[in-house]
């Protein structure tokens, strides 16, 4: 009998049991990437773990809408003011949609290489304009807006007075008054925490459209409620993204929505935890960085060697999505050798003997499995009771247990469907080498030299064999069968 589905709620601050608003059926929508630059190990996070929550949605019988957006237009530096995508195309002298477009095709290979499914829809913000200018007249004819030399300002006096800003985040206003950074703009505002739903734009502004207020571009805050509402409705299950987008980002989506629409547009919010390096948030921002093309070829002085996507996405997945996880090689290469134990025992459960005496019932160890991913998505949990699976093989392998044939084919299908269906996790080919048959054919003949080594007593020419191997990565095991080999 399938479980229930927990989620962590961050407006509710408990863990509440999934129920969605259409029996069947879940609309999810996540913030997307701002495309100006490379995709780093911070983004892969939250790429990963609303991955792994669709592939689980779809694994439960859902029908799921899922939707990503790309930011490409509004969202501004925090110390200048100014688009980042106008910065951008600044510095490498491009149209500022050259810049997209070439980030944006640089995330999708990335999102690809760490096996993340596409999204049901990635709209664009600079696609969705016009949706954008409706949403504001909706909350300026609401009275929760004002328009102010061209641009048009969210009202968070008048809308607390009515409702609850900071419902999300837990901030209160007179604090907000005094940390609320200075940017262009201020002046025309009535309170420093007012935010912009639409600016009017500077003359040397490179990205703007017209509209009944000026020639300018939508707030960042704004492109967020008008697409999730758009293609999932004026209400819907999920809204998910990093715990950096919490305030301002996602408080300021709550408060417009309910001022354009009169109720909340989303259910349930979720949030992942930072990727840290050296207990700092790794962001673009902060220059603190790695990008995933870094990591796959190993070049950042940062890195001892090369890490294969499939190594990333499991380092990712052995964390809680809700836990802060902290970079390091030696995280990373203790994940690179969890996840050859656990493609290893894939391969070994396919050539398992079966017997008419069995002592393996695997119903528990997969109960207790997807218990964990039930409870709010707990991988790492989840990841542990593989572990004991991969036990249970090897035990299987050296005659110590006993499985039927019903049960392997159950423990086969077990296996395969957390690991490559809700995991996300695949097969890859070794980095070091590029063709696996060349390399059965070397490691097993060097095992064939240092076997007649062993045979003619030739001790310290079959340990050398052996050791050689070691320092390559290929470990070699003594059985009473002969000699097996596997890759670290």
């Amino acid at each position: 009998m399938d479980q229930n589905l927990a989620i962590y709620n961050t407006l509710s601050r408990e863990k509440e049991v999934f129920t969605p608003l259409i029996k069947g059926k879940v609309g999810m929508y996540v913030c997307g990437p701002t495309v100006y630059s490379n995709t780093h190990l911070g983004h892969a996070r939250p790429a990963i773990t609303f991955d792994l929550l669709f592939r689980f949605l779809l694994h439960k019988g859902f029908a799921v809408r899922y939707v990503r957006n790309i930011t490409d237009v509004g969202h501004l530096e925090d110390a200048t003011g100014e688009d980042r995508i106008q910065k951008k195309a600044k510095l490498e002298k491009l149209e500022p949609m050259e810049v997209v477009q070439k980030y944006m095709e640089t995330f999708h290979r990335n999102m690809n290489e760490l096996n993340v499914l596409p999204p049901s829809i990635e709209p664009r913000a600079s696609g969705h304009i016009i949706e954008q200018q409706q949403l504001i007249e909706k909350i300026l004819k609401n009275g929760y807006a004002y328009e102010s030399e061209g641009s048009v300002y969210f009202d968070v006096d008048k809308y607390h007075t009515d409702y609850f800003y900071g419902k999300l985040s837990g901030r209160d206003l007179e604090s907000l008054k005094t940390q609320t950074r200075q940017l262009e703009g201020q002046s025309q505002k009535k309170n420093p925490y007012d935010f912009a739903l639409w600016k009017k734009a500077s003359p040397e502004h490179l990205m703007h459209w017209p509209s009944a207020w000026s020639e300018g571009f939508p707030g960042w805050h704004l492109e967020c409620s008008a697409m999730s509402t758009k293609y999932l409705g004026e209400q819907f299950d999920i809204h998910g993204g990093g715990m950096d987008l919490i305030f301002p980002h996602h408080e300021c989506e709550i408060a417009q929505s309910t001022a354009a629409l009169g109720k909340e547009s989303v259910r349930y919010w979720m949030h992942n935890n930072m990727i840290t390096i050296g207990g700092q948030k790794m962001a673009r921002s902060l220059g603190n960085f790695i990008t995933l093309d870094e990591l796959f070829s190993g070049n950042h002085e940062l890195l001892e060697k090369p890490y294969s996507p499939m190594t990333i996405r499991f380092f990712i997945l052995q964390a809680h999505y809700r836990s802060t996880l902290d970079f390091s090689n030696e995280a990373l290469q203790a994940s690179e050798k969890g996840l050859n134990r656990l493609m290893n025992a894939l391969k070994t459960i396919e050539s398992l003997p079966v017997f008419d005496n069995p002592t393996v019932d695997i119903s528990p160890l997969k109960e207790k499995c997807f218990a964990a991913l039930n409870d709010d998505l707990n991988s790492p949990i989840a990841i542990a009771y593989l572990f004991e699976g991969v036990k249970i093989i090897n035990a299987l392998k050296e005659g110590k247990e006993k499985i039927s044939a019903s049960e392997k084919k159950k423990f086969t299908s077990f296996f395969k469907t957390v690991v490559f269906d809700i995991l996300g996790l695949k097969e890859e080919k070794d980095s070091r080498q590029t063709d696996d048959s060349l390399l059965k054919e070397l490691v097993d003949l060097l095992l064939t030299l240092r076997m007649k080594a062993k045979e003619n007593k030739d001790w310290p020419t079959a340990d050398t064999i052996r050791d050689h191997l070691n320092s390559l990565g290929i470990e070699v095991k003594d059985t009473k069968e002969g000699s097996e080999w596997s890759v670290k």
